[in-house]
This record gives C-alpha cells, structure tokens and sequence, in this order.
C-alpha cells in the first residue's frame, strides 16, 4: 500500500496525558520452506546467467555482473511468494538501463499466452508505473466486471507493500479480488471485483466509417499481422487514406513488422540493420508477406504513435517516416527498440533480454530517443473521457492536404 494512503494518528503533547501504548512488534519475516528456495535459486541463476552470456552487449554496459550477483541473489532465495522474487530480478535487471531486459512473474506470463483466447478477466488493461509501487490503468473495457463498478482510464492500482492483489498473482472465474484503487482526484477507492469468463478483444481492427479513410488500428505485431494488413489493403481504391494507429501498440514479431513494410515498401529495400553480440552486421529489407499482395499499394499513410508505442511499433513508423512514405503524427515514441527474445524460466515465469541493437537505414539509433512525430497531437487522458481523439482527426487532415497540395506532409525531412 502507498504510504499516502497510511493515516497516522496525532498524539497531543500534554504531559498529563497517559503515554500511547508501545508499538506492536513487527512481523518476523516470512521465511520460504525449501521447496520454495530451491526454486527461487533455478529462476535467479537462469535468469543470470542468460544475461551473463547471451545479453547483446557482452560488456552488460559496464555493469559488474559478478557483483550483482553477490547482491541480489540473496534476497532472491529468500523471497517468500513471486512478487518479492519478481521484485528482485526486476531491479537487478534495471541496472542494464534497458527497457527490453525484464521478466514476467508466471501468472503474468500465463495472462500473455491467454491474451486471446476466452479467459477470466476484469477488464481493465495496465501499465507499471517507474516507482513499482502502483499501476496505471490505461483502459476498461466496456461491460466489464470494472466498467460496471465505475472504474475509470486514469485511475491508479496501488500494488506496494500490503496490497491485498497485485498483477503477480492469478485470477479465476467467480473468486472475488481486492483492489486498491485510487481515482483521477486522489481519492482512495477500494473495490471488490468478481472476474468472470469474458470474449478476446481482436489484436487488429478496420475501421471504415469515414468517408475516404481507412483505420487499421493494431494492439500489436502478432502472428498474422501482415497477411491480414494485405486483405484490408487489396483492391483498395486510390484514393482512399490509409492511417495506422500504432498508439499503445508494444510491438511484437520482428517478421510481422517486415510484413507491414512491404504494404508499403518495394521488395529489397533496406529498412534497417541490426548488430548482435558477435558484432556482425546484418541488414534487414523488405521480404514480401503482406498477405497476397503483388506490389505495395500507393495510397496515401498517416501513422498514429504515442509514448507507449515500443519496439516494432517504433522500427516500422521509423522506417516509413525515412522513406517518406508517411506522415508520423501524435506524440514521441517510447524509444525501446532494440531486438529481444523471450525464454521460459523454471517456474513457468519469463525473461525478454535484448539480442541485437539496432539502427535505420539511415544509420539513426531510436534506442533511448524515438520517433519523433512529423505532427504533434498528443491524446490526453481529458481527450478519452470526452470521447475526442485529436490525433486521428489531424492525420485525416494532413492526408487531405496532401490530396489538395500534393507531398505537403511528406516533403520535409523526417525528425527521428
């Protein structure tokens, strides 16, 4: 629990008054039978030692490994439940100051794999906050167990120390959780929420309703991205804008992101190169896959990023905005973009560890800077309670002026 949210009583200074009772002793601290420790020490040595010899930078960015080591590995065998276990390795993790070198504790790890299937859920879609001590709550799904109990995108779900539920721990039809919960205005609001079974949302979605535009929105580059992209784009008339909304996207499949290029993209161009441990080059073109497409379409791209575009959702607006074949509009990127993989660990959780850097063709490295929107139209959460999306309305509008004044949104050099 936050400590904002702790009261603590005044005791007046009248020394007449009798002397407040000693404070209880604390808790001894939960110690892990071994079962629980051995496991503790499989998940901490993996994760590592897969840092130790597969991580892209051999030289770990000068972090002495040995040492952190001596340091963390202790309080990872003690740890009495994954949240103090996750906890540990997450922060020896940050001292890689790399945003893809982190793990997954195995419930979280178990929502991922059911991330579109039918599931239990509340309906509310989250985002850790840098302290660790809280997370923010981007979205609520309409008709959920959260919808229904009035919970609002902006609200804040206190994970520290004594939170009754954290996203550590699993949820399952019909049994009740406890959230602390803080709203917009600062105020506590503790809920109880009863998950229940509940449809996948689509990863990618078109949307056809204005007059001339085309929106692809995508939640993230999953397996068939760009098979599908090819069925939206065939036989799409010439005229008609294409925006794709990137926006909170997290990335995904490196394959997926060629894909979405090669829409766009002759076959063959270099878009890209990435430079693994080994420090060999390797250059990253355009291989085809945009479903059954023949040649890229011509019609006229808008791309719609924010600060929680990572990754994939990065390279591919990136390379786009280079090749000025696209106007970028919303909000700078996260500037998480090098190459990572994911490996299962011993007790069901994972580990995403960087295994290649990576540049533009241009030779621009977006690691820790981003791309930087052609126009800027950030989406404030004031925005989405009003149901305005001032980023979409002026990607529609730069791609009618590119109509009336032709290259008028593509002819200045792309700031990435």
């Amino acid at each position: 629990m936050s400590l904002a949210l702790i009261a603590v009583p005044a005791f007046a200074a009248d020394p007449g008054a009798p002397a407040p009772a000693a404070a209880a002793e604390a808790p001894a601290p939960v110690v892990p039978d071994r079962e629980r420790t051995r496991m503790n020490q499989r998940v901490f040595d993996r994760v590592w030692s897969e840092v130790r010899s597969q991580y892209y930078d051999p030289d770990l960015h000068g972090v002495d490994w040995n040492e952190a080591r001596q340091t963390w590995r202790p309080i990872a065998l003690s740890a009495p439940d994954d949240r103090t276990l996750y906890r540990a390795l997450g922060e020896m993790l940050d001292l890689l100051d790399d945003d893809h070198a982190g793990v997954a504790p195995p419930a979280v790890a178990r929502r991922q794999d059911t991330l579109r299937q039918r599931r239990p859920a509340i309906g509310v879609s989250l985002r850790p906050e840098p302290s660790g001590e809280a997370w923010l709550i981007e979205r609520v799904r309409p008709n959920s167990p959260a919808a229904e109990a009035g919970v609002s995108a902006g609200w804040r779900l206190i994970t520290g120390e004594g939170a009754p539920w954290t996203p550590e721990q699993d949820i399952a039809e019909g049994r009740s959780i406890t959230l602390s919960l803080i709203d917009e205005a600062g105020a506590p609001r503790p809920l109880i929420l009863v998950p229940r079974m509940m449809e996948p949302t689509p990863p990618f979605v078109a949307d056809r309703s204005r007059a001339g535009v085309l929106i692809l929105t995508v939640d993230g580059f999953e397996a068939g991205l760009g098979r599908w992209m090819g069925e939206q784009l065939a036989n799409l008339p010439p005229e008609t804008d294409v925006i794709i909304d990137l926006r909170g996207n997290p990335g995904g499949r490196l394959i997926e992101a060629d894909a979405v290029l090669s829409c766009f993209l002759p076959i063959n161009r270099l878009w890209a190169a990435r430079t693994g441990r080994s420090g060999r080059r390797v250059e990253l073109r355009t291989g085809g896959g945009c479903g059954d497409l023949d040649r890229p379409v011509e019609n006229d791209v808008a791309i719609l990023v924010d600060a929680n575009s990572r990754s994939a959702a990065e390279l591919t607006p990136a390379a786009l905005q280079e090749a000025r074949r696209a106007v970028v509009v919303g909000a700078p990127t996260a500037g998480a973009v090098l190459i990572s993989q994911e490996t299962g660990l011993p007790d069901g959780g994972r580990l995403s560890l960087s295994r290649a850097d990576f540049v533009t063709s241009g030779g621009v490295r977006l690691e820790k800077r981003g791309v930087t929107p052609d126009i800027a139209a950030p989406l404030t959460l004031e925005d989405r309670r009003a149901g305005r999306d001032p980023g979409l309305d002026a990607a529609v509008a730069a791609l009618a002026r590119s109509r009336a004044e032709p290259a008028l949104a593509l002819q200045a050099a792309p700031t990435l």
